[in-house]
């Protein structure tokens, strides 16, 4: 694996479609608006990376620290957010820790859309078996919309894209992800990638076997004391 690229994707991490007139934005999301665009072309750059492994057990073994990380920082974030009462469509916040959560909120549940859509077999794999993270992302795409960040420009699909790819949304007459026209996906069949996933799984649950195994019984100080 290329930890220079998984620490790239680590900073990634920490660092719409909406209806009717969007809102006039204050001077201040406008700015953030402009480095949130420079972060988004740094997130697809990155993914462009992953895609071009074309290894399964690669992208299998990056994605699932990924995706932990991401939603480690949305679970984080949003706890800050509601607990300083900040509400989406209110004033921008202006302390630094409060900053650092609105745009962890903005950046990560974009570029877990971005994973979806290129990825989402292995999403899929991770997603429709975890509650936690399926309030997270609701909570996520539902607090992005109201933002206004996500409002016209380039990157205003990304959130009903997403919502429909995971079934958040009832999916359009017309949908398609548009990664997946005209290609069978990042993998080349279907058996294979299960063969892939089902092999890390072993990998994978093999290793926290071996963990707890070093670790072994422990004595108590009370015991050892006696």
């Amino acid at each position: 694996m290329d930890l220079q690229f998984l620490a790239f994707l680590f900073v990634l991490l920490s660092g719409t479609d909406t209806t009717g007139t969007p809102k006039p934005l204050s001077p201040s999301l406008k700015i953030y608006k402009k480095m949130f665009e420079v972060k988004r072309r740094e997130q697809l750059s990155a993914l462009k990376n992953l895609v071009q492994l074309g290894d399964v057990h690669q992208q299998y073994k990056i994605l699932d620290i990924m995706l932990k990380g991401l939603f480690k920082v949305l679970e984080e974030s949003r706890t800050v957010l509601i607990a300083a009462d900040i509400l989406p469509d209110g004033p921008f916040p202006q302390d630094e820790k409060l900053k650092d959560a609105f745009s962890h909120v903005v950046e990560n549940t974009a570029f877990f859309g971005d994973v979806v859509l290129r990825f989402p077999k292995i999403v899929h794999h991770y997603f429709d078996h975890n509650s936690n993270w399926n309030l997270l992302i609701r909570w996520g795409i539902s607090f992005c919309n109201q933002t206004g960040v996500f409002d016209q420009g380039p990157y205003s699909p990304i959130l009903s894209l997403m919502s429909q790819e995971l079934g958040i949304s009832e999916k359009d007459s017309d949908f398609q992800n548009p990664f997946k026209i005209g290609r069978a996906e990042f993998v080349p069949s279907t058996d294979s990638f299960q063969k892939a996933l089902r092999e890390e799984e072993k990998r994978r649950k093999k290793e926290e076997k071996r963990k707890e195994i070093r670790k072994g019984p422990r004595i108590s100080r009370s015991q050892s004391e006696l």
